[in-house]
């Protein structure tokens, strides 16, 4: 049965078709993928299932509409319809998170974490998971996706649950970063993916206002750039996740803002830029600063 869903699935045109098909199945009989090989055969109703799930993943319906979960950095999400399913390569800004975190805080102290355009909670979840003294807030302005965040949420265990704080506001609203006050670490998958570039049919499932920003993916970012300078606290650092196409003109932004030090390009474990993570200078450093 998972052979021919996989044959299906490859007819289709899609890339993992062995792992979607198994995802599949494993999903119909309730199991852990990795205990499909002990599984007993399905019953005539979870077949009828599985036949009809595959019909649809052969569709290009996304595979974690298909569960309505997805797996990030070892946390659990419910994702669907109307909001942003998040991507391996983001995983990247977790692990990135966790050395600055234990970078920019004193020995013992909470660390002030924000992550901003949050979505389905993904990453917010995953560092406050893997960082037990990051106090986190997480910004989101859609409906849709704040349901999907408050859900995940309110699912983390309470050591985790209990240092995450969700604020539902636009991330260039000057209110949203009053409330948000000086922080030591933001994180940040914004839109931006450029308006005209070609995307799989599985990211056209994802909220268009979650996937593009502008002529050139850049609108958002350029907005975004001069709030971070104003949000973190000397010492502070910030990354910032951008389309592959735009990594120099991301270094640009931030430097010509001229409030950031240490602005640097990261790329993902395909070789393809990825992130910029950058420093809030010591005002005093700063040309033109005025105490």
């Amino acid at each position: 049965m998972r052979a021919r869903g996989a044959a299906a699935l490859a007819t289709a045109g899609i890339d993992a078709a062995a792992t979607d098909a198994g995802w599949l199945l494993a999903h119909v009989l309730g199991i852990e993928p990795g205990r499909l090989i002990l599984a007993d055969d399905p019953t005539a109703a979870q077949a009828a299932a599985y036949d009809a799930l595959i019909a649809r993943r052969a569709e290009r319906i996304p595979l974690q509409h298909l569960t309505a979960e997805a797996s990030f950095a070892g946390v659990e999400l419910a994702v669907g319809p109307g909001v942003f399913v998040p991507r391996p390569e983001t995983e990247l800004l977790v692990e990135w998170a966790a050395r600055a975190c234990a970078d920019v805080a004193e020995p013992g102290a909470a660390v002030r974490v924000v992550d901003l355009c949050s979505g389905s909670g993904a990453l917010a979840l995953a560092v406050a998971t893997a960082v037990p003294r990051a106090a986190m807030v997480a910004v989101e302005r859609s409906p849709s996706a704040l349901d999907y965040l408050r859900r995940n949420a309110a699912a983390q265990p309470s050591s985790v649950a209990d240092r995450v704080r969700v604020v539902a506001g636009d991330v260039t609203d000057p209110d949203v970063w009053a409330e948000l006050g000086v922080v030591d670490v933001i994180v940040c998958n914004p839109p931006y993916v450029p308006a005209a570039a070609p995307v799989s049919p599985e990211v056209a499932h994802d909220p268009a206002e979650a996937v593009f920003s502008g002529e050139t993916g850049m609108d958002l970012i350029v907005e975004l750039v001069p709030l971070l300078a104003e949000g973190l606290r000397p010492g502070g650092v910030v990354a910032l996740e951008h389309d592959d196409t735009t990594a120099a003109a991301t270094v640009d932004v931030f430097v010509a803002d001229g409030r950031f030090t240490e602005v640097v390009g990261h790329r993902d474990l395909a070789g393809r830029p990825r992130y910029v993570t950058a420093r809030r200078a010591d005002p005093a450093t700063v040309q033109g600063w005025k105490p």
